[in-house]
């Protein structure tokens, strides 16, 4: 399964489902390629690791997009990444994929090779629109994470360091946390949620509540 699957969407989830080996790229193309227009990210690369595993991949190949990757051509891509490298016999990816120098490459081109077979996955839709990582984006970036949970297929989360705050919260009886957000990613409107809180402790997670 080749894509960058930020956020693991239900739509990405149908692209990997059955894969054995998970294709993605880090950073996001559109970092390197339209730097001021690239996204705040649903998902860092962990826990994007995280999500695929859980859906019982065994490999996750993580190509490093650069500038020298960005210009490599159609053929390059396909005859050195996917066949050479990979040895892929299968390869499947979601209708909209283009790959290679000024996103040249298409899922018609994919067909066409006789290298491997080649499944297209159909956008997936939900709430009465398609889901992908750009509406998912905008319900959070509205405080809309009922809905944004239900196109992940998965609570939104967010992971950061703690920060000492002024303690208001404590001295009113109820103790915060305050997390820093990573800047390259997005996070939920001004409000108030109700959430679970985790704790990486010894390596590994303690959540609160508990169930």
């Amino acid at each position: 399964a080749v894509g960058t699957f930020d956020g693991v969407h239900l739509g990405h989830r149908e692209v990997i489902r059955g894969a054995d080996t998970v294709l993605t790229f880090e950073p996001h193309p559109a970092a390197i390629v339209s730097p001021a227009g690239a996204p705040r990210l649903l998902t860092p690369l962990q826990r994007k690791a995280e999500l695929i595993a859980e859906l019982g991949v065994q490999e996750l190949v993580v190509v490093t997009f650069d500038r020298e990757f960005a210009s490599r051509s159609v053929e390059s891509f396909i005859d050195d990444v996917l066949v050479s490298t990979l040895r892929a016999e299968h390869v499947s990816v979601g209708e909209n994929f283009r790959f290679g120098h000024r996103a040249k490459g298409d899922v018609a081109l994919l067909r066409a090779q006789d290298a491997f077979e080649t499944r297209v996955v159909e956008l997936v839709q939900g709430d009465g629109e398609v889901i992908s990582s750009t509406h998912i984006r905008d319900l959070i970036a509205a405080g809309e994470m009922e809905r944004a949970a239900a196109c992940l297929g998965s609570p939104f989360q967010l992971r950061g360091p703690v920060a000492h705050g002024d303690k208001r919260g404590r001295a009113l009886g109820f103790p915060t946390a305050n997390l820093v957000p990573d800047p390259a990613l997005i996070y939920p409107g001004h409000g108030v949620y109700a959430c679970r809180a985790a704790v990486e402790l010894d390596g590994e997670w303690r959540w609160w509540p508990a169930a």
